[in-house]
């Protein structure tokens, strides 16, 4: 197998084409499009700016994320390799991400999703609303999670994965529709031994709460703690599991016209609420649409009501690093002499042993998700 050179690792990325910087800016008109003006009053407003969400590839985010990603795909019915039972012409195939028709393969050639590909220093946390996805690492360790699972991945040191999309009806359409978080890593932990961590659905703690109308919100909290749930426990190196961290991910679902509160936190804690789907919620006087992300203050309390058909809604938030980022390709370190040291340390080690027959691996016909470890047991859902 050949060096990664830099063009390779930029097209190796993990998921939707990262590039070497975070975030994105916009202007004025554009970050206000879709939201109705402020009328100010005496109480101080939660917000701090929205902003338009890019049509495709990763949302704006801030420390300690560093990437998001919300990947929204109606795949066809599948073949005999778990691929898309449609035709592949027209498509860049190894760089496909315009969701022709209403799909993309990505960097897959014959099943959709990221063939092997290395990281260093940070993390990545995937929650799957629906669909599957196959995981074979280069520690001997193999996945398949989905229909409301979480992994959470510590690249640590260096790992290289795949993650693979199989499309296991052969008679009908394979939606696949998930969250991949990318969670920075303090220099302290950039270089801990790699870890993965599985969240199925039935233990990721949820919160239903009812307004005075008795319309339904719904919290998933994959990350912090929301009333009296408490979210499962981070991997040991996670920066998470920091008590200081504050950080929080969660997905939150308003009935029609439900009204819900975001409870304050700490000045010091950044928050970005993401209007994933749906007519969008009103905060005081604003309305802001589907397709926006809401800077809040993270010492003051949110209350929104959804505008009439539901709303489905993303929340990071977490107390800055506050360390030098310097990202390149796959890999994120605090200086450019670690990102070259990450180079030459994944040309040399590979970050591992690869121990599946194909950059691709995927699992087998049947539904069923399970993990498997690097010492050999097994775990599955209950």
């Amino acid at each position: 197998m050949s060096t990664l050179s830099r063009r390779d690792a930029i097209r190796m990325m993990a998921t939707a084409g990262v590039v070497a910087t975070t975030g994105c800016s916009k202007s004025e008109a554009e970050s206000q499009k879709g939201v109705e003006p402020v009328v100010r009053t005496q109480e101080e407003s939660p917000v701090l700016e929205v902003s338009t969400l890019p049509k495709s590839g990763p949302w704006p985010t801030e420390d300690p994320f560093l990437f998001c990603v919300h990947h929204n795909d109606i795949y066809p019915a599948g073949d005999e390799n778990l691929g898309p039972k449609a035709s592949l012409e027209g498509r860049n195939m190894g760089q496909d991400f315009a969701r022709k028709d209403g799909w993309s393969m990505y960097h897959g050639m014959t099943v959709p999703g990221f063939p092997r590909h290395p990281h260093r220093g940070f993390e990545t946390v995937t929650l799957v609303k629906q669909g599957l996805i196959d995981h074979a690492d280069s520690l001997g360790a193999s996945a398949r999670y989905g229909d409301g699972d979480v992994q959470w991945l510590t690249a640590g040191d260096g790992i290289m994965h795949a993650e693979m999309f199989p499309l296991l009806n052969g008679e009908q359409e394979n939606p696949t529709d998930f969250f991949q978080i990318w969670v920075n890593l303090p220099a302290a932990k950039k270089r801990v031994p790699p870890h993965f961590t599985m969240f199925w659905d039935k233990q990721v703690p949820v919160v239903n709460t009812k307004d005075e109308a008795g319309r339904k919100t719904v919290v998933k909290v994959v990350a912090g703690n929301y009333q009296a749930k408490q979210a499962l426990s981070p991997p040991p190196n996670s920066y998470a599991s920091q008590s200081d961290s504050d950080v929080a991910i969660w997905t939150i679902e308003l009935d029609a016209k439900a009204q819900w509160s975001l409870p304050a936190s700490k000045a010091s804690t950044k928050r970005s609420l993401y209007v994933v789907r749906g007519a969008g919620v009103q905060i005081g006087d604003q309305k802001i649409t589907s397709g926006h992300r809401i800077e809040l203050k993270g010492d003051l309390s949110v209350s929104m009501s959804d505008l009439g058909e539901g709303t489905e809604l993303l929340l990071l938030q977490g107390r800055p690093i506050g360390e030098p980022v310097v990202q390149y390709g796959p890999f994120v370190m605090n200086t450019r002499a670690e990102i070259q040291q990450a180079y030459e340390d994944y040309n040399r080690t590979r970050f591992g042993i690869w121990a599946f027959d194909r950059d691709d691996p995927v699992h087998g016909k049947e539904y069923r998700r399970f993990a498997r470890l690097i010492d050999g047991s097994e775990d599955s859902p209950s």
